[in-house]
């Protein structure tokens, strides 16, 4: 059953997995055409707005679906929603605690100590950033596929607006790798690898959701906890550091506000 479902709607779960990596790798490309880093103003407002889409995906996409589908199946709409995003947020904590990792414009690294270099970690800080954003587009999949507890457009929304803050976030990562000594063409690569952990996560999330259909709505609000935890760790810091946060602020203003527009006017 589960396999006659997925292909089905190969298409629109291929569209749903690739779009993510999509967005990641046109922003990586960026550094064959731009020939400086970014502005650190720039840098701000890219964090924000990725900050805004995520919360927004948060809300819209992960938790409201995650209570309706606890409501209708007869459990207590909270229950799920609470439970799965602390152990969300858990998770990241976990990962966030053990993996060696370099934020941008920071010289100490977080995690336990390793023998990486500077350009590896930063890497490991997107990649652990792309692991919830992975697993939220395999959740919305895999309600799309059980049978309409999500629709098609809902689910293409989320990895849509997914693939568009992924988009400045690719070249937040790679411009800064040319900046420190690598070569274009190695930059691309590190911020393509890091967009990779995105269709893998969402497929093994998906397989582990289509086994234990239940749990759906719990999942669904992992993937928002952990998603949060990111933004409250990682990208609201950064946009607000230093001069000028209030571009940090109006970039994650302008990303919640097309987040949730595209997710009521499309999903």
């Amino acid at each position: 059953m589960i396999v006659e479902l997925l292909l089905s709607d190969a298409g629109k779960l291929l569209a749903g997995l690739m779009l993510p990596l999509l967005g990641t790798t046109l922003g990586a490309g960026t550094v064959f055409f731009l020939k400086r880093e970014l502005q650190p103003a720039v840098q701000k407002t890219l964090l924000g707005f990725a900050a805004g889409v995520m919360i927004a995906a948060s809300v819209w996409s992960l938790l409201i679906p995650a209570i309706d589908m606890a409501e209708a199946s007869g459990v207590v709409a909270w229950v799920p929603a609470v439970a799965g995003f602390l152990s969300g947020v858990g998770f990241l904590l976990l990962l966030d605690t053990f993996v060696p990792h370099l934020h941008l414009d920071t010289e100490r690294p977080e995690g336990k100590a390793c023998g990486l270099g500077k350009s590896s970690m930063l890497m490991l800080a997107v990649t652990l950033h792309n692991i919830p954003e992975g697993m939220a587009v395999g959740v919305v999949l895999a309600g799309m596929l059980s049978g309409g507890a999500i629709s098609a457009a809902a689910a293409f929304t989320l990895a849509l607006g997914i693939a568009i803050q992924n988009f400045p976030e690719g070249a937040v990562i790679s411009m800064p790798l040319v900046g420190s000594g690598l070569s274009r063409r190695k930059a691309f690569g590190y911020g393509f690898l890091s967009g990779v952990v995105e269709p893998l996560g969402a497929a093994a999330t998906i397989l582990l959701t289509a086994w234990i259909t239940p749990i759906l709505p719990y999942i669904l609000a992992f993937a928002a906890g952990a998603m949060i935890y990111v933004v409250v760790e990682e990208l609201i810091p950064e946009a607000q550091a230093g001069d000028h946060s209030n571009v940090g602020t109006i970039g994650a203003a302008l990303g919640f506000a097309l987040m949730m527009l595209l997710d009521v006017a499309l999903g």
